[in-house]
């Protein structure tokens, strides 16, 4: 597909239809496209067909100058290797599941322990490792990308035949949003989420320690030496997990906290301070050279926040950058891990004939103080 411009409907301004070109191809043979989404300020993405990837995600500055802020490769070769997830789509379950275990209806399911002994992210071949099949459409809002996959009864262990459809627009406002729809034939579990990695100095340009945080939580879910939620709801206040008020990413990481010990630093989920079903501004985050400003809104009840605690500058990026550690936060919006196994936490089921619907979105800005 070539990218070219369409007149919006009761509008005089032009709008760039999504293009595409090739990206590669699995060593199955399988075509991979890269679509590229641009909206009428400038901003740009690049997603991938192979596990619904955001290769590239380029907003401006406090300048005005656009900049890449996501870490990823430059080639499709890169993303055939283990992980980070740089960029994918997570399911069906994104984070942790203890044992790789879980009982639904009576019935015990097994899934693949690909992290230590647990199941993470949809097991050793997740929605991140798929092809997914591609429609572009051009709207009001501005350009998307709809990407489909059918996961069959059973796959990595899951029951159901699962459609899922998941939907990235770019819109005018400098807002990412990602639409998380599903549908199944047989109940089972489901907890779709984006493992982007940010830096708002840029992709490569450091450290984030210095980017300023806000989370609109009281509690987070402390966990165990494997990760895994303990189940208890613990109260932010006192705690380096209190973002309630901005603070620097650096400025408690290293506290001694028993909880950033046994992670390496933030990889928990936070309880966010929501009721009912609409979006809900779950986080903001500033970095204070470029200007940059990233706030996250979701009609999810929880947010993973990571910071990169497993990147040690092995992992050479986009234009030869080098991720060494703390290169990048991620800001996964979700329901909580190892819910299966919580009947306490919020429910993951979806019942047969049920469609899970969920929706999150990454608006960028600039702060203009220096």
């Amino acid at each position: 597909m070539s990218c070219s411009s369409n007149k919006e409907a009761g509008g005089d301004r032009n709008i760039a239809s999504p293009g595409s070109r090739q990206f590669g191809k699995t060593p199955a043979g399988e075509t991979v496209e890269l679509y590229t989404l641009k909206n009428a300020k400038g901003a740009e993405a690049d997603i991938s067909t192979y596990g619904g990837v955001i290769v590239s995600l380029k907003v401006p500055d406090r300048s005005g100058a656009p900049g890449d802020i996501v870490l990823g490769f430059d080639n499709f070769d890169g993303y055939l290797k283990p992980p980070p997830y740089f960029g994918a789509i997570i399911g069906r379950y994104g984070n942790r599941i203890a044992h790789g275990k879980f009982t639904l209806d009576g019935v015990d399911y097994t899934l693949a322990k690909n992290d230590g002994e647990n199941s993470l992210h949809g097991g050793k071949r997740g929605f991140d490792k798929v092809v997914w099949k591609a429609t572009t459409t051009t709207g009001p809002s501005g350009p998307s990308l709809a990407l489909a996959y059918v996961s069959k009864d059973g796959e990595e262990g899951y029951p159901g035949n699962l459609s899922t459809t998941v939907t990235y627009t770019l819109t005018d406002n400098n807002e990412l949003r990602i639409d998380y729809k599903a549908t199944t034939d047989k109940d089972t579990v489901l907890n779709l989420t984006n493992h982007s990695y940010f830096n708002l100095a840029g992709q490569g340009e450091g450290d984030i320690l210095a980017h300023q945080v806000t989370i609109h939580a009281d509690r987070f879910t402390p966990v165990d030496k494997g990760l895994i939620p303990t189940g208890e709801l613990r109260g932010v206040e006192g705690t380096p997990f209190d973002f309630r008020q901005p603070h620097a990413i650096g400025e408690r990481i290293n506290s001694g906290d028993e909880q950033l010990t046994i992670a390496k630093g933030y990889d928990h989920n936070w309880v966010l301070n929501r009721s009912g079903d609409a979006l809900f501004p779950a986080a903001k985050v500033t970095e204070p050279k470029s200007g940059r400003v990233m706030e996250v809104l979701t009609t999810e009840p929880g947010l993973q926040f990571y910071t990169g605690n497993f990147l040690d500058g092995t992992i050479r990026g986009k234009g030869g950058k080098v991720y060494g550690p703390r290169a990048a936060f991620c800001m996964e919006t979700q329901h909580f891990p190892d819910s299966p196994n919580h009947p306490s936490f919020p429910s993951v089921i979806l019942k047969a004939g049920s469609e899970y619907h969920t929706t999150t979105v990454y608006r960028f800005s600039t702060d203009a103080s220096r």
